[in-house]
Parts: C-alpha cells; structure tokens; sequence
C-alpha cells in the first residue's frame, strides 16, 4: 500500500460541531461503518485472547485430576499465563512504534493460536504450564496492540466512543469464560481440552478480518531493538508478579523466597531503568514519565486494575463458597456488572466523542466504583441475588467510565512516536494492578476466612483442624451439613470485607484523576493537545 493510501486510511477528520473541518489538502474522513469494519477484526482478536484467561477458572479442578497435576502446577497454570501475558506489554507496545503493525497484530494472534493448539494436546501438567505461558505471549500481544491500532487510525477524540466496544469486548469475555469453561467441562462428549479448542475458529476468523479489512501504517523508523531493556523489564516484572501470585500460599509474605524474588525484581528493574536512559530505542522510553498526565493516569489505571481484576474472582467465591451456588449460575449472578460495564464503556466513549471532554466520567466513575464497593461491603451470608446485582451495578458503570479512558488520556498526552509504548505501558501497570489486587485481596480473604472458620468450628464444639491446614478451598459437597454452613457463613463474611479493603485504593484514583488537567482530545492522528482554558 502506498504512503498517500496509509495516510488517507490512518487519519479520520472528526465531524462534531466545533471540530476542526478539512481543508482542501486534508485526507478525507472515513465513515462509522468503515472503522468498525477495520476494528472487527481486532475486536474479535481480542475477545478469544481474553477469553482463554478466564475459560480455564471453572475447569482447572477436572483437568488438574486428569493430567494428575499438584496444587503448585494447578496455581502455575494460571500464573503463568498471565505472567507471559503482563511481562510482554512494553516489549509488543515498543515493536508497534518500530516495525509494521499489522504484522504484528498477526504474529501476535499466531502465537496466540500456537499456545491453543498446544495446550489442548497437554499430556502433563509442565506442558500445559509452557503452552499457557506460549498463549500468555499472544494474549499480550493482543491486549496491547489493538489499542495501539486504534489510536494509529482513530483520533483520540473518536476514539472514546470505539474504546467503548474494547471495554464491552473485555467485559463480556471476563464473565463468560468461566461460564463456557464450567459447561464445557461438563458436557461428556466435549471434555476440558476443547477448553482450548473452542477458540480456534473465533482466531481464524479474527485473521481473515484482519487481513482483509485492517490498514495501518507501516513502522516508519530504523528497527533498533533494545534487547537489554526488553530482558531487564519483563525478568524484573516477572519476579514481582511471581512473588505476588504465589506469596501467603507456597511461601510466606515475610520469608526468604519472599526477600529473593522482591530483591531480584527490584534489582534487574532498576538495571532496567539505567539501560533505558542510555539506549537508542528504549523499550519504555524515560521522557515519557516526564508528563505529568501520563504519570497520574498510570496510578490511577493501577489502583483501577486492582478492583477490575478481582472483583469477579471474589463474586465468584461468594457465591459458590459463601452461598452454595454452581459455577454456571455464580457466572449467571455476575451479569449486572458485565452489562453495567459494557453499557458505561459504549455509551460513555460515545459522549465523550461527541463532546470532547473527559474528565467529568472519570471522576463520575471512580465515585460510581467506590459507592458500589461500599454497598458491597454490606452483603452477608443471607443477601439475596437481586440485592447483590444492584450492588455490582455501580462498580460495573465505573470501571465502564473509567478502565478504558485512561488509556485514551495515555495516548492522547504522548507523541504519535511513542504511541505504542505510551498505550502499552498503562495497559502494563494496569494489570500489575490486577495482578496485585486478586493476590492480596485473595490473601486477606483466606486470612479472615481461616479466623472465621476456627471461630465457627468451636462454636459447633469442632476441633479447629477439622478442614485441615486451611490453605485448600474445601468442598462443599463433600462435607457435613455443619461444617458447610461453618464454611459458607465465613465465605460470605470474608469476601465482602475484601471489597471493603479496596475501597482506599479507588479514593487513591479519584484523588490522582482529580488532579489530572483536561486537554482537548486530538481531532487527527498528529495533534499535539493544549490544556484546556
């Protein structure tokens, strides 16, 4: 494709009142239909990425029994996916700004597919570990670059409202796959291999929109990779999400392998941080942090990814733990905040577009996330689902409004340059975040629950050791109706003290986006944005 035809294609003239018109050596604006035919593919993409976190979440019991795996590779399982997943945002979002994009995309949904394939021929739980790991790298890939294709064709000013679909698109897939992974798992003649399989042909068709309808501009700088940084950053990220995944479970919080893996981390990422002042093409370029806007808007999109990512995994655990429930209807219950989540993200995105200004849904939403967190708080053992579903309602509408935009901001603040690392570095600390977040919100739940349980079990004139060490999550249905009540009645108590515990952290985020200045969203690809008066 020529330079005049990527050029024509990447910049989209806005057409709200007040937006800067064309002029006569303009490139000519294209329509609705046009960009949402681009970003299908990338949707789609998306969507089986995401999906292959979470489809594993009810299944992980059967196919740990099957592959005769321990508690450790049933943790690992997990962690490393999303280890391979987090580690590769910078170095993906770097790539972006060097070489061609589009190849990129593909590269990325291929390794995607690589790891399915291979996780579903599993025959031993390291296997399955590596293919997760293979798959994390995709999964990676795909998170950071479809945001950094949207902003390399959609101006920062439109982009609110297609951002909305990106929202919606991990709304959906994060409550879904547990449901699909549950049914999947219990239908005989499917089995838990078609937990990977299932994906495949939604990638397929995700590569053949891709190929067909996406256009974007090719990598218009010398390709100088900073294989340093890169190793340094995602060994360093690596460390730290280790020891927050495994930390209180396989090892204590204060303990040596606690001290070695913090040591290391902190180490190789402070190597990093000298590396990248020093290399031509740093993976995450210094001067970025030199912007007050890109500063607060990463501490606000980790305070932010701490609630988005452990929200549905404490409802899942109060309502299959706390009240008895299936993991098919647990995923049920969770609708109210994946259809508040989605219909913030959509519908706000779209005002935003058309008005231009921001800041006022950030702050709606942070307030929205830290009234339902509240209400939240107050669920107990006998709250009924429709109570429940009102209280997610809130923090579905504000992580909507918020999680999403942030990103936006992040690109709109740097130079289309760094577009990519901008876009890949919110979306990293972002899920450093939720990594966080689901770790120790984990923690202070099995803590309360372990008091809660021995306090219980005395009361019934049962010996405290009667569930044994308390570090595996029992079963229910495997227990006397005195004990499961005991079980439940701490589930349902711990869990909402969770949330309660995560209320300072979104004030945190509603007092750095406070201090966030409103620029106008850029018009083309190529504004620089001014404070607004």
């Amino acid at each position: 494709m020529s330079r005049k035809g990527w050029i024509a294609t990447a910049t989209i003239t806005t057409r709200h009142a007040g937006a800067a018109q064309p002029g006569p050596s303009a490139p000519p604006a294209i329509t609705h239909r046009q960009t949402m035919r681009a970003i299908s593919g990338l949707l789609l993409g998306l969507f089986v990425s995401m999906l292959s976190s979470t489809i594993v979440t009810n299944a992980l019991p059967t196919i740990m029994s099957d592959l005769h795996g321990s508690a450790t590779g049933y943790t690992w399982v997990v962690t490393a996916n999303l280890l391979a997943m987090t580690a590769s945002m910078p170095i993906w979002g770097k790539l972006a700004d060097l070489v061609d994009k589009k190849r990129l995309v593909q590269s990325a949904l291929g390794i995607f597919v690589l790891g399915s394939v291979l996780a579903g021929l599993a025959s031993s739980p390291g296997m399955l570990i590596a293919c997760r790991f293979v798959q994390g790298i995709g999964s990676g890939g795909m998170s950071a670059l479809v945001q950094v294709a949207m902003g390399a064709i959609i101006p920062a000013r439109d982009r609110g409202r297609y951002n909305g679909y990106v929202g919606a698109t991990f709304a959906v897939a994060t409550v879904t796959g547990p449901l699909i992974g549950g049914l999947v798992v219990d239908t005989p003649w499917l089995g838990w291999r078609w937990c990977f399989y299932l994906g495949l042909p939604i990638a397929a068709a995700a590569a053949v929109l891709i190929q067909r309808t996406l256009r974007l501009p090719a990598g218009g700088r010398e390709v100088s990779i900073d294989y340093a940084g890169a190793l340094l950053i995602s060994g360093g990220a690596s460390c730290l999400l280790v020891w927050i995944s495994l930390a209180g479970d396989a090892f204590g919080w204060a303990s040596a392998q606690t001290g070695g893996l913090v040591g290391a981390g902190l180490l190789l990422l402070v190597g990093a941080v000298v590396v990248e002042f020093r290399v031509r093409e740093p993976m995450i370029p210094p001067h970025l942090f030199r912007d007050r806007t890109l500063v607060l808007a990463v501490i606000a999109a980790f305070c932010v990814g701490t609630v988005m990512f452990s929200t549905p995994v404490m409802l899942s655990q109060y309502f299959q733990l706390g009240q008895g429930r299936s993991p098919v209807i647990s995923g049920l219950l969770a609708v109210p905040l994946v259809g508040a989540m989605a219909y913030a993200s959509i519908h706000v995105g779209r005002i935003i577009s058309r008005t231009g200004r921001w800041k006022r849904f950030l702050v709606l939403g942070s307030v929205l996330v830290i009234s339902g967190l509240l209400l939240l708080g107050l669920i107990g053992p006998r709250t009924t689902p429709v109570l429940v579903g009102l209280a997610m309602v809130p923090v579905g509408l504000g992580l909507g409004m918020v999680q999403q935009n942030l990103i936006v901001i992040g690109q709109n603040t740097a130079s289309p340059r760094d577009l990519g690392a901008a876009s890949a570095t919110v979306q990293f600390i972002r899920s450093l975040g939720g990594t966080a977040g689901v770790a120790v919100l984990g923690a202070l739940t099995a803590h309360r629950v372990t008091d809660l349980t021995a306090a219980g079990l005395a009361s019934h004139g049962l010996p405290a050791n009667s569930l044994g060490d308390g570090r595996d999550i029992p079963d229910l249905d495997t227990l006397g109706a005195a004990m499961a009540a005991v079980v439940r009645h701490a589930y349902a108590t711990a869990v909402p003290d969770a949330f309660l515990s995560a209320v300072p952290l979104i004030v945190v985020a509603a007092a750095v986006i406070l201090l966030i200045r409103e620029t106008p969203l850029r018009t083309t690809v190529r504004d620089v944005p001014t404070p607004v008066p």
